[in-house]
């Protein structure tokens, strides 16, 4: 008994630092952004340790903070196409390395039919698919840019007040019968002038008219948080602008592929799109 109780003594110390991602916290953050679903957000548990740790998830680095519990955690965004089932991420904490797993739950997203009364905005010509193209490009780097800043705050202020919450995150959509990509962002119905406001400290990273996102401005908000505001009549912001939140970064208007005035907001997180309910308290599982 004596030998086995000294050999346990030797390896707890192996065994708790392979198990050190493994830890239970009831942080804030984790209480409310902990939705781990396809197009979701995973909050994971990493430890205790005097220096910020770093964490990745796949190839790209994710965000890392300290929960109002104390306990380090990694944020990740869940791309909306991941299969249901076991991930991981690769933490390293000074001269520790380590993984930890989290759960992808299953979550079925409805289906959305537009009639677009321009039909170009379903089948682009030639040439303005090679529009589409170019601004796409500009689009993903701004989502995969990552600055070690921490954010502001991750739990987000709406970016405008008032009206109702459209169509939501994740729909299947139908334009004019054909299908396309499901809904990348959360849309606000309000009406046309209506501010739209910096949900938290920001630098404008763009500030452009897409042919099928109109009027469009980025924020980059740090560590791979980054949000993006569409259709607006207008931008009250510059690229390279540092943004305080609560900030006016523009107007709500109709322009690109929009059927009346709306915001479209997208909230991406190491290069995935979310669903932006989750940041606002208003994620329906």
């Amino acid at each position: 008994m004596r030998r086995i109780l000294g050999l346990l003594a030797k390896a707890l110390p192996v065994m708790l630092f392979f198990f050190s991602g493994a830890v239970w916290t009831q942080g804030y953050v984790s209480r409310s952004l902990n939705k781990p679903v396809p197009g979701g957000v995973a909050v994971v548990a990493i430890g205790e340790f005097e220096e910020a740790p770093t964490a990745k998830y796949g190839d790209k680095q994710i965000l890392v903070m300290r929960d109002s519990d104390g306990i380090w955690i990694a944020v990740t965004g869940i791309d909306l196409k991941t299969s249901p089932g076991q991930e991981t991420i690769h933490v390293e904490a000074g001269h520790k390395a380590f993984s930890v797993n989290f759960r992808v739950e299953p979550k079925r997203y409805k289906e959305q039919h537009i009639k677009l009364k321009n039909q170009r905005h379903v089948d682009p010509d030639p040439e303005q698919l090679a529009r589409y193209e170019r601004e796409y490009k500009a689009q993903i780097a701004a989502y995969d840019s990552y600055r070690p800043d921490l954010p502001s705050n991750v739990m987000l202020d709406r970016p405008v007040e008032g009206g109702r919450l459209s169509s939501p995150f994740g729909l299947r959509r139908f334009f004019n019968g054909q299908e396309r990509n499901p809904h990348s962002g959360l849309d606000f119905a309000v009406p046309h002038g209506t501010p739209v406001k910096a949900p938290a400290d920001g630098i404008v990273t763009i500030v452009d008219d897409y042919f099928f996102n109109g009027k469009t401005i980025f924020l980059d908000h740090g560590q791979g948080l980054v949000t993006m505001y569409c259709h607006l009549s207008a931008a009250e912001v510059q690229v390279g602008q540092q943004v305080k939140r609560g900030q006016v970064i523009g107007k709500v208007g109709a322009t690109g592929r929009a059927t009346g005035p709306h915001l479209h907001w997208n909230v991406s997180l190491n290069g995935n799109r979310v669903d932006p309910a989750i940041f606002i308290g208003a994620f329906n599982p």
